[in-house]
């Protein structure tokens, strides 16, 4: 961000303007389906609806907590399915917990180095391919998030999450935090992007309202 103005004028009156920019996918941001699907939405292609929603958290917290590279299974949705219901309709958030090691980089990544060399150090929990693809082809939700800087865990060379559900025009949020504040089922999310023409991505408020709260 570059500081344009800050600060009294000759007339007498405050005022402050900066301009900014930054990468789509930095942050808590969403991923657009045309991130790893070519032909598939663009940002300001989501219909807002599809990110407007009931939750729906599994928490797989625990088997992250000494494995880096945990990824969630077909066994953790039906086991959460189990105790609360189909996921049919739902916002669907993973809660790793991963969040809480911010901002220690080398927690939460895997490595605090940066650039091309990094990405193979990267260790951080995700979805496992088979989870997303049973997801795809058994259930119909409107997004899936997850407390960590991608759906697919952060070893992953393929992207084999991203691509079977961005391909069915399933959005993602990514880096996402707090989500030990959320109940497994009851929770509404709003997580709506900046809205970039053509974006593959954008900066995102994803904000929780918890009933009784």
């Amino acid at each position: 961000m570059d500081k344009v103005a800050g600060g009294m004028t000759p007339q007498g009156y405050y005022y402050a303007a900066n301009n900014f920019a930054t990468a789509e996918h930095g942050g808590t941001h969403l991923d657009a389906p045309v991130h790893f699907a070519e032909g598939r939405w663009s940002v300001e292609q989501i219909p807002v609806d599809q990110l407007i929603g009931a939750a729906a958290v599994i928490d797989v917290s625990a088997k992250c907590a000494n494995d880096p590279d945990y990824q969630v299974t077909v066994t953790d949705l039906t086991a959460w399915e189990q105790a609360n219901g189909s996921l049919n309709g739902l916002i669907v958030l993973m809660r790793t917990d991963f969040s809480k090691r911010w901002p220690d980089a080398a927690r939460y990544l895997g490595t605090a180095e940066r650039g091309v060399e990094a990405v193979a150090r990267l260790h951080f929990p995700g979805i496992h391919p088979d989870a997303a693809k049973w997801l795809v082809a058994n259930r119909t939700v409107k997004a899936v998030g997850i407390d960590t800087a991608s759906i697919d865990f952060g070893q992953s060379t393929l992207y084999e999450t991203h691509r079977a559900l961005y391909e069915r025009n399933i959005p993602g949020l990514e880096n996402l935090t707090n989500l030990d504040r959320l109940p497994a089922r009851g929770a509404k999310i709003v997580a709506l992007p900046m809205k970039i023409k053509g974006g593959s991505g954008a900066p995102l408020r994803a904000v929780g309202f918890v009933p009784g709260a």
